[in-house]
Parts: C-alpha cells; structure tokens; sequence
C-alpha cells in the first residue's frame, strides 16, 4: 500500500493514537479538548499525504534537505497554523516539536506492516513522507518563534506601560510631600496613594519572579507548614483591597481550614485571583470568597459578578502573557495586569497538588474554585 493512500485511509487511526501521546506531553496539552489538542493535525496529515504523491524537481527537493523551503512559512498551511495556536494555548517549542516526532513514529509504525517487502517505491514513499513532515515541523517552528516574539514583545511594552503609572503616582507623591505646610487629611490621601502603587507594582514583581523561574524550568520549591486558610484569605482581601480601595471584598468561612500549606505563595494565589475578579466585576458588585474545610481537601472560590467571559478566552485563561477580553465590558480595567496573574496561581496551585478551574455565566458571574487536597491525602 503506498503510503499517500494508507494515511488518507486511516487518518482517524493514526490521530487517536497520536492524541494518547500527545496528552503525556504534560500541561497544557493534558488539559485541552479533544478539539483543541487535534486542531490541524488531520489537515497537516492530509497536505503530508498530498505532498508525497506531487511532483517535485531536484532543486525543489535540495532546498527541503537545505532547510529553504522551511525557512518562510506558507501562512496559509494547516502546520503554519498550528505553530501559532501551541504558542497561543502555551506549549513549549519542545512540546511542539515532541507532537511531530510522535506523528512521524506513529505513521511508520502503523504503515510499515502493511507493505509485503521494502522496494524502491516503498523507500522513495519515505523519504517523501520525512521530507514533508520535516516541512510541516519547520513552519510551525517558524509560525511559533514568530508568534513568541510578538507575545514577548507586547509583554515588555504593557511592562513598561503598566509600571509607568504606578511610579508617576509616586513621584507625584513625593513632590508633594517635599514641599511644606501640607494639611494632615492631604498627607494621609497622598500616603494611601503611595501605598497602593507599592502593592501594585510589588504584585506585578511577584509574578514576573515565579514566571521567570518557570521558565528557566527551576522547581517550585515548598515550605510547607501548618496555617489557617482563612488568615491566607484575610492576608490576601489587605492585598487586594490596597491595590483596588473602591472594591468592596467579602469572605465566608465553613469547616476546618487548618492543615499545611506553604502560606506565602497561596496569598500570591488569592490575591491574584481578588486582583483579577477586582478588575473584571460590575462596579457595584462585591467580590465574594468562600472557603470551605472538608475531609480530603479546602475548597476555596472566588466570584464576581460582571460580563461573561466568552468560551475562547476562558480556554486561555491560564495561558501566560495572554490579556484576558470580555463581552461588555462598561469600564476600563486598571493598568496592573501582565497577562501572569492567573497561570502563576495555576503553578503553585498544582505545586500543592491541586486544581484550579473558572466558570463563567450570566446567573453565577465568574467563579474561580481552587481544590486544595490536604497533605495527609497527597503524601
């Protein structure tokens, strides 16, 4: 069978298998739809199979060994795509490049049983085939690096731009507290100001510091201790409620919620989740917490009520660097989101062994819910 024919015949074959594969990648490819994780690959399959069977010429063919015909992506191609959507949904370039190594494996395996004795025409078909898929690899290389260049880009301008307001408040501060005879209710207004932009700024160095050490694939390292949820959530509510004091934040309490966590980057959760629900509710709406001791694990959700996140931005959510939009929206968001908030609260909730998730609904508003598993059930 030649192998053009055999991956048009058994393209749902080979994705299932690849799709067990790709899910061991690790996140997020563990966490996408069936949907999401397969997006173009039944396209990239069907261009492979189409480019085997084309024509080529000699210079054609030593510009794919030279690596030219990779070297600018065709925008147009299923594989062009796909690098662009890995890069948006937060794969790495070795994850990507893991997806095509496990497609080349899984194809060859399945179609190597199918043909009697190896000819000439079977060796020219694999060729071909590792010509093709080295090309697909090479545009969704490009499409990606380009795409992480551009997100990197952004992220150093809204850097820049977000960090920018907060030291003008206080500079401003500091002018005016230099200058003499200033009235008491004047000093304590200018102090409040200086204070929110320090934990503004000081939010946004948290989160760039765990960032950082994610990518630079260093362990998210523990310091477990026996601490109460609620004084977590307290600590947290000051956080917020000095970065956002037109916010009202409110906190009901059930259960046991003592066991041990490590206290200071759970209060990086919280307070990035407040931060964010902060940002996003109706202006005349509180932010409400509610945490709630079981048995096995602390349930701990944030809600606000505000506009519904559509489906495609909640899918993205967690996804580092990304600007969270909404529908609706009737004010403008503060200058304090990097697009880090919510994937650093993913990290270290996962580094606690648990699981943070979103809804987000007309009825209910936007609520986040963290499981956090107690040590004894986890060790």
């Amino acid at each position: 069978m030649k192998l053009s024919g055999f991956i048009n015949s058994h393209t749902e074959q080979i994705i299932k298998e690849w799709e067990s594969v790709a899910r061991t990648l690790g996140a997020p490819a563990n966490q996408l739809s069936t949907t999401a994780l397969r997006d173009h690959v039944k396209i990239i399959l069907q261009e492979i199979a189409l480019d085997i069977v084309t024509v080529q010429s000699v210079k054609q063919q030593n510009d794919k060994i030279e690596g030219a015909a990779g070297m600018v992506a065709d925008d147009g191609s299923a594989a062009a795509t796909h690098g662009v959507l890995r890069q948006l949904s937060g794969f790495s370039l070795a994850q990507l490049t893991a997806e095509y190594r496990a497609l080349r494996a899984i194809v060859l395996r399945l179609w190597l049983p199918k043909i009697g004795r190896v000819t000439e025409e079977t060796t020219y078909d694999m060729v071909r085939f590792n010509e093709a898929i080295d090309h697909a690899l090479a545009e969704s290389v490009t499409t990606f690096s380009d795409q992480e260049t551009r997100t990197r880009d952004t992220f150093l301008a809204i850097l820049g731009h977000d960090l920018r307001s907060p030291l003008a408040t206080m500079a401003m501060a500091g002018d005016s507290l230099s200058r003499l005879g200033q009235p008491k209710d004047s000093v304590r207004q200018i102090g409040a100001r200086v204070v929110r932009s320090a934990a503004t700024m000081n939010a946004m160095v948290n989160d760039l510091l765990e960032y950082a050490r994610t990518q630079l694939g260093g362990k998210m390292p523990m310091m477990r201790a026996a601490v109460s949820i609620e004084e977590i959530c307290k600590s947290a509510l000051e956080d917020a409620g000095a970065a956002h004091p037109d916010c009202v934040f409110k906190l009901a309490t059930s259960g046991n919620l003592v066991d041990c966590f490590d206290r200071d980057r759970l209060q990086q959760v919280f307070s990035n989740l407040l931060n964010n629900a902060a940002q996003y509710r109706t202006v005349a709406q509180p932010v409400t917490v509610f945490a709630e001791g079981g048995s096995d694990a602390i349930v701990v959700t944030v809600m606000n009520l505000g506009p519904v996140i559509p489906p495609k931005s909640l899918a993205a959510i967690f996804t580092p660097l990304v600007q969270l939009t909404v529908e609706g929206q009737t004010h403008s968001r503060p200058s304090t989101s990097l697009g880090l908030g919510l994937f650093i609260a993913r990290q270290i909730t996962e580094a606690h062994g648990g699981t943070i998730t979103v809804e987000s609904n007309e009825t209910s508003g936007t609520v986040f819910t963290v499981i956090l598993p107690r040590w004894k059930s986890i060790q």
